[in-house]
């Protein structure tokens, strides 16, 4: 699990499934690419070693796909492993006011995949689904690949309605090898996060702020927000996105919230979370 933060959030939210036949490990992603893709393959290493024959891997919405590749391609990673499956998620109601970084990564990680899977679909209707499959063809033609996608490549359902075929459909999809055109990434490329802890506010108070948080154009452009927040002793899981804000029960949780974006305004997105 890989988290485009300060703190893994991603894999506070996954604890549950861990037992004898399923371990959790993180990368903090929140650094420079070099440093982060050692740390990547440092782990790959050690769970090779530890026996594990089958690892997922969830890279995280800010994540150029070339890092997992050029990983896997390498000694002595090429020996031990062997690529299945890629799966692209994206949300069915996906911004069309998108930078071209933001374009580059959505190509990098679309391009390989071997089936596109739309979430939450249950909030939106098929119009939606097909205007962000071919809102997603569209950038990979400007990307220059010739992947595309259509009602064969697509899973667009509620993922409470997904059948045994559906998941085998998704399980065995495939990958395709990396086919666009590539641009100058840097360390300072705009994507960042921001992580506030110990915020003494109610579900109510935070669920205003992140929704004034997506409201204004000054605090930069605000892919997502997630975290905990405790209810009279109880936790409840933050997650937000542009038009959509849920605080949903979870038995663990810390207190803790995470902004994650393109060019944040530090100064400003703390004056409206932390009044």
């Amino acid at each position: 699990m890989n988290d485009y933060g300060a703190v893994n959030v991603d894999t506070m939210l996954l604890s549950e499934l861990e037992g004898d036949n399923c371990g959790i490990e993180s990368v903090a992603g929140a650094c420079d690419r070099d440093c982060h893709q050692r740390r990547f393959k440092t782990k790959l290493i050690a769970l090779a070693m530890s026996g594990c024959d089958r690892v997922l891997i969830e890279p995280s919405g800010v994540f150029d796909v070339d890092e997992f590749f050029d990983s896997l391609y390498e000694e002595p990673l090429d020996r031990w492993y062997q690529i299945g499956s890629v799966i692209a998620v994206a949300d069915v109601n996906l911004s069309t006011e998108l930078s071209k970084s933001a374009e580059y990564l959505l190509a990098s990680q679309a391009c390989v995949a071997g089936r596109l899977v739309l979430s939450k679909t249950q909030l939106a209707n098929e119009a939606a689904a097909q205007k962000t499959t071919a809102l997603i063809n569209a950038v990979l033609q400007n990307f220059g690949s010739r992947r595309r996608f259509d009602e064969k490549s697509v899973t667009a359902k509620d993922w409470d309605k997904l059948t045994d075929s559906d998941y085998e459909e998704i399980e065995n999809c495939g990958y395709f090898s990396p086919d666009f055109t590539k641009l100058e990434t840097t360390d300072d490329s705009g994507f960042k996060s921001l992580y506030f802890m110990e915020l003494s506010l109610s579900p109510e108070q935070l669920e205003q702020r992140v929704k004034a948080l997506f409201e204004t154009d000054k605090a930069g452009g605000i892919f997502r927000a997630k975290g905990f927040v405790n209810d009279s002793g109880k936790w409840l899981e933050l997650n937000a996105v542009r038009g959509s804000i849920t605080l949903s029960p979870i038995d663990n949780g810390q207190n803790i919230v995470i902004v994650i974006g393109e060019n944040l305004n530090k100064d400003k997105i703390t004056e409206i979370l932390c009044g």
